[in-house]
Parts: structure tokens; sequence; C-alpha cells
């Protein structure tokens, strides 16, 4: 689907985070020409058109106190994955999850899970509550811990 000259200058009103107002809409609306439901509303049109995944807050989790960040793999069984991988995924301490296809013979993990703590003690004690939720059908997990934030942005339009 292509984006129309409004689409093109919503997103780009918007891609670089809403305006921390009581009422961001109507102040996108204002920039726009157009009325902060009308904004609300094309936004949601995107939703469920698929243009755009989400909205939502991107924190960053150094400021909030989480210094130890880890991405959690996981060599699940392959039958099992989609059905621990939501149970996972549902865990509070859990802020992203997904499946990814594994590389063997050098990386054979199925399951990334994201965590957060104020310690790498925190973080493993984390991991290990997934291990007893996963069971037999992990055969075997790591910890790879984020050493620096690299991106903290969404969806960039290219300057016409």
């Amino acid at each position: 689907m292509a984006l129309d000259d409004f689409d093109r200058s919503l997103i780009a009103a918007t891609q670089s985070g809403l305006p921390l107002l009581a009422r961001p809409y109507d102040a996108v609306g204002a920039t726009l020409g157009v009325s902060g439901e009308r904004v609300q509303q094309r936004l949601a049109e995107m939703l469920d058109q698929g243009l755009i995944r989400r909205i939502g807050a991107v924190p960053n989790h150094y400021r909030l106190g989480y210094v130890a960040n880890g991405m959690s793999v996981w060599d699940v069984n392959d039958e099992r994955v989609s059905e621990l991988g939501k149970l996972v995924a549902a865990l509070p301490e859990v802020s992203h999850c997904y499946r990814r296809p594994r590389h063997l013979p050098l990386w054979p993990y199925n399951l990334f899970v994201m965590l957060h703590g104020a310690s790498r003690a925190h973080v493993e004690a984390q991991a290990e509550h997934i291990a007893q939720l996963l069971g037999n059908a992990c055969r075997a997990h790591d910890i790879l811990y984020s050493t620096a934030i690299l991106k903290k942005t969404g969806l960039r339009l290219k300057e016409a």
C-alpha cells in the first residue's frame, strides 16, 4: 500500500515521538491543519492496515536504573516453542520475546527473550525462572548483555 501525502506528513510529524503534552494528537493535528481526532483516526487505521506496527513508549532502560540488560537466548524444542514463547512473553520482567531461526551448527537458539535488571544477578534470577518454566523443552540457554544503547528510534521516512 502506497502512502499518500497526508500519511507521509503524519509519519514525518510523529516519527521522532509524540509531543509531551496533555493532548499530543491535537498538537500534531495543529501542525498538519487537521483535528487531533483525525490524527488519532488515521493512526488507528494505519495500525489496522499494518502500515505502522505500534505506538508506544521507547524507554531508556539505563536512565530508569536497569543497567543490566540481557538478551537471553534459548534452544527450545521446535514443537513447543510457540506455546512456551507465549508463556514467557507474558512474564512481567520480559520486555520483548520472539522466535528466530537457528543457524546450526554454531547457533542453536530459537527463542530470544530480553530481560532487564538493576544487576546481572537480578537478570540471571529472571533467566532461572524462565528456565524452570521451559523445563525439559529447553536444551540450552545463554545471556548476551548489552554494553551500549545502539538504537532508540522507530520508523524514519527518507527526506524527499
